[in-house]
């Protein structure tokens, strides 16, 4: 199995933005995006990298929606 990226929130923001999902409530240091019935959550914290399941979330979200 391949290693995941290190990534931080706003690149994952990036990348969910560039996959069309919507930024639909912020609450605290969280972010929840939705697109069709993908809801995924981000926690922004500054200067941090996200840790690898919130990765995997992200990038399984995206690659969900493609298909």
């Amino acid at each position: 199995m391949p290693k995941l990226p290190q990534m931080t929130a706003i690149e994952a923001e990036k990348l969910l933005l560039q996959a069309e999902f919507n930024l639909i409530r912020s609450k605290g240091s969280h972010r929840i995006y939705l697109k069709g019935k993908s809801r995924v959550v981000v926690p922004f914290h500054s200067g941090r990298m996200l840790h690898p399941k919130v990765v995997k979330q992200v990038l399984r979200a995206i690659e969900n929606d493609a298909a």
